[in-house]
């Protein structure tokens, strides 16, 4: 999971870079093309047992999920500071919740609620007082996070069952079917080292995506997502080399109350589980 946080935080730096000139449904077409060819290998020599599972359709929900998930996240950096737009990543636990909530009707205790409203008003106080709060870039971020937790909630539900290379092999594929005809329709071709970062961007995720997929098969979520908040400092770190940008006391103030929030729910999960 540390090895995923360095290569989300270059990622987004590398979509930053390429500041807006490319559609983010575009970038979103070009990491899947990369990604295919990344797995191409695989593909040959495992075929098409490779996509072999009991539950197809929960792996096209989460391929839906992580294309709104890429492509609202690529728009959310290429116009926000990397700290802020991280920080906003880090509230996809408190749309696991409101998802679990309203869609799969759990019931959600006070502690979990309180914790999670918790969560937004640390939204609130980050973009606040920024004049982001109605931001399209801050709304994308947002939305990303909401599109994640979807992609998440499958990956943990599935991992133990179908494997790795079978839940990538499912996302790289789809993510490629599903982008490919709004790409069409927006495309703008890329240009000179703008292949280059397109290319970092489709084979460094499709790592990524392997990390993460091994991380919730190695352990439990309480130890492995608070690894992630890593992705905070490395973000800061290299906007403040790469871009100048200091993040602002609200950000920090804002970033800390979302990820205090985000880890009680995370633990607060666990010892009932355990209780259970």
């Amino acid at each position: 999971m540390l090895a995923a946080s360095v290569g989300y935080a270059a990622i987004n730096a590398m979509v930053k870079e390429l500041n807006g000139d490319l559609p983010p449904v575009v970038i979103t077409f070009s990491r899947a093309v990369f990604g295919v060819l990344a797995l191409l290998p695989v593909f040959l020599v495992r075929g098409f047992g490779i996509f072999r599972t009991t539950r197809p359709g929960l792996h096209m929900l989460r391929v839906c999920g992580s294309f709104g998930n890429l492509t609202l996240s690529f728009y959310a950096f290429s116009h926000l500071p990397l700290a802020t737009a991280t920080a906003l990543s880090f509230t996809q636990p408190l749309f696991m919740i409101l998802l679990a909530a309203l869609v799969m009707g759990e019931v959600v205790r006070w502690r979990r609620g309180l914790a999670t409203l918790a969560g937004f008003c640390g939204v609130v106080i980050m973009l606040g007082p920024s004049g982001l709060a109605f931001n399209l870039a801050a709304l994308a971020g947002l939305g990303s996070a909401a599109s994640q937790a979807v992609a998440y909630g499958v990956i943990r539900h599935r991992s133990a069952e179908d494997g790795a290379l079978t839940i990538l092999a499912w996302f790289t594929a789809g993510l490629l079917v599903l982008s490919a005809p709004p790409a069409a329709m927006l495309w703008k071709t890329p240009q000179g080292t703008q292949w280059l970062y397109l290319a970092f961007i489709g084979l460094v995720l499709t790592a990524v995506q392997f990390c993460i997929i091994k991380a919730f098969r190695l352990a439990e979520a309480t130890v492995v997502n608070p690894v992630d908040y890593a992705r905070l400092i490395f973000s800061a770190v290299l906007g403040y080399f790469l871009f100048q940008e200091v993040p602002t006391i609200w950000t920090v103030v804002g970033a800390a109350i979302i990820v205090a929030a985000t880890l009680y729910i995370l633990f607060r999960e666990a010892r009932l589980s355990k209780g259970r």
